[in-house]
């Protein structure tokens, strides 16, 4: 089977096609798949027809299925949690800030899935920031500044019960645990090493960053908002437009990403898996 990779033209991001993904893996297939996805940071696949179980197995060919926490599972399948919106809902859109998925984790996941299953005509695009160009171009005074520091990760902000998913995010259709557990805090280096391509990369932003070891809190804030000011610039984003039966595959470890709205009074409903570390 003979993968055609083509790039986005933006600043991360290919779309891959002659692979059928309902189909177990040839190894050979796998590897050549993660080599794009190391090489793209996100690799879409449009034109999947997949099961939950099917895309359980092709999850499996990159890494054990990540811990989600927060969130409930879809019945049946503890890995798989239903990133949906009903046509009338007014909660705000879910993961419509930048973030790494669930960096507040002490060893935080490598990567996502995302299958497209309602997909609204217009609207609902997800953009990607590569945070290797991010680092790579930023400013020497910045860098200086960020250089050996370690980030204080926490899920508090949103998931806590006082949180932005707590007890008054009323009127979801996604089922959201908030939880005390989410004051729970992690140390992670702002600037980190790939542990794959060895390619020294950002690693995460604010909401998940609520502070930087060390810093005083009115310093850290002032470092962290200017960070992700420059973190998050145009000229390092993706902007990844959906189709039904897409799938997605991102990676955590030197991207960020944001969900968009625009698609008022349409459903839609993706399911998602995430690749645990290794």
């Amino acid at each position: 089977m003979s993968l055609t990779v083509t790039p986005s033209g933006q600043a991360c991001g290919a779309s891959v096609r002659g692979v059928d993904l309902s189909k177990p893996l040839a190894r050979e297939t796998a590897a050549a798949i993660r080599e794009a996805w190391l090489a793209h940071q996100v690799l879409a696949f449009p034109g999947q027809k997949l099961t939950d179980e099917q895309l359980e197995a092709f999850t499996l060919n990159f890494g054990p299925f990540g811990d989600d926490p927060f969130i409930a599972p879809i019945p049946g399948h503890p890995h798989i949690i239903a990133v949906k919106r009903k046509a009338d809902e007014t909660a705000p859109i879910f993961a419509e800030s930048w973030h790494s998925d669930w960096s507040f984790q002490a060893t935080p996941p490598q990567g996502t899935c995302l299958y497209g299953i309602t997909i609204p005509p217009t609207g609902g695009d997800t953009l990607f920031a590569n945070q290797y160009l991010a680092l790579e171009q930023m400013p020497a005074d910045l860098r200086k500044r960020i250089e050996g520091k370690r980030a204080v990760h926490s899920a508090r902000n949103a998931y806590a019960p006082t949180g932005f998913y707590g007890a008054g995010d009323k009127g979801r259709s996604m089922d959201i645990r908030p939880s005390d557990d989410a004051g729970a805090t992690q140390l992670h280096d702002l600037i980190h090493i790939h542990p794959e391509t060895g390619r020294e990369s950002l690693f995460g932003t604010a909401g998940y960053i609520v502070g930087i070891d060390g810093m005083h809190p009115e310093d850290a804030a002032a470092l962290i908002a200017e960070l992700y000011r420059w973190q998050t610039r145009p000229e390092f984003q993706y902007r990844h437009k959906w189709s039904p039966d897409m799938l997605l595959m991102w990676d955590n470890r030197c991207t960020l990403h944001m969900a968009t709205g625009g698609y008022a009074g349409h459903d839609r409903l993706l399911h998602r898996t995430t690749i645990g570390a290794t």
